[in-house]
């Protein structure tokens, strides 16, 4: 994972899709998902903290 579309893809794998058409809710929406899913002890600590730096990163840009 070292992208935006690799955390899609990360998603992808427990059959979540996420598209609205609009970016910044799209990222929201998956910051939302990942937390919930490390929530819920299904992803790993590192794959977590890898995901949220990349969406922070995805966040800041214009």
């Amino acid at each position: 994972m070292k992208d935006f579309l690799g955390v899609l893809q990360l998603l992808k794998r427990f059959g979540i899709y996420v598209y609205t058409g609009d970016r910044k809710v799209d990222i929201d929406m998956v910051q939302s998902e990942v937390k919930d899913l490390y929530d819920n002890g299904l992803l790993m600590q590192e794959d977590y903290l890898q995901a949220v730096l990349i969406l922070r990163n995805e966040a800041s840009k214009p």
